[in-house]
């Protein structure tokens, strides 16, 4: 039987996944659900992998998989669960359109702000990663994203888009010059961007000096 907070986690997770599919962040799992710290957040995901209602998928940063959901492991006609089934359609899904081109125009900072540079190259995406709409891609370059689980190094796959909300991660373009990764928030009439990393500081502008050029759908890691 899973705690309250364990079942509002991963029905929140499922929620996310099949609107967007992309797994939420860890700030958006601690302010869901009304959590003090994200410590807290990797308390619940642990130990519904315990139970085996969650599974981390390898090899793609912050990704997650709603493996069933309380009382969705009833047979089916055929024999196999409600979520063998979910899970079959979506290697299927995988196999008939494997891949996706999408541009990659350079690198972002998740730290401070850097040129935003832009190779006009492409890159070859799994198709699961991508919903609607169109994307590009940016490789990240620094750690302040650390905890939200984007690393250096990191190709982030970024959903156009002129507008979010707040708790989102996106890209800001600061004085049409320089771009960085991080969460949105509004703060008394400013723009506030902060790091998901306790050794950076967040970072304040004016509505005015900031442009959302899109907001992060996915990850991928090359090893």
């Amino acid at each position: 039987m899973l705690t309250r907070k364990q079942h509002e986690l991963l029905l929140f997770i499922n929620e996310r996944l099949s609107d967007t599919g992309v797994s939420p962040s860890f700030e958006e799992m601690k302010e869901a659900l009304d959590l003090k710290s994200k410590s807290g957040v990797h308390r619940l995901i642990g130990a519904l992998e315990e139970r085996q209602f969650l599974r981390r998928l390898p090899n793609r940063a912050r990704a997650l998989e709603v493996v069933k959901l309380p009382g969705d492991a009833v047979p089916d006609r055929g024999g196999a669960t409600v979520s063998d089934l979910a899970q079959a359609r979506a290697r299927a899904a995988e196999r008939a359109a494997p891949s996706r081109s999408v541009p990659f125009v350079g690198r972002i900072a998740a730290g401070l702000p850097i040129e935003a540079v832009e190779d006009h190259e492409e890159l070859a995406v799994p198709a699961a990663l991508l919903g609607p709409g169109e994307h590009y891609a940016l490789q990240v370059s620094g750690e302040s994203m650390i905890d939200a689980g984007i690393f250096d190094g990191d190709f982030a796959l970024i959903r156009k888009a002129d507008e979010a909300r707040d708790g989102e991660i996106v890209v800001a373009l600061i004085d049409n010059s320089e771009a960085t990764l991080k969460y949105l928030h509004r703060d008394k009439g400013m723009i506030r961007l902060d790091p998901a990393n306790a050794a950076f500081e967040p970072q304040y502008y004016l509505p005015s000096r900031v442009k959302i050029q899109g907001k992060l759908a996915g990850l991928l890691r090359r090893y």
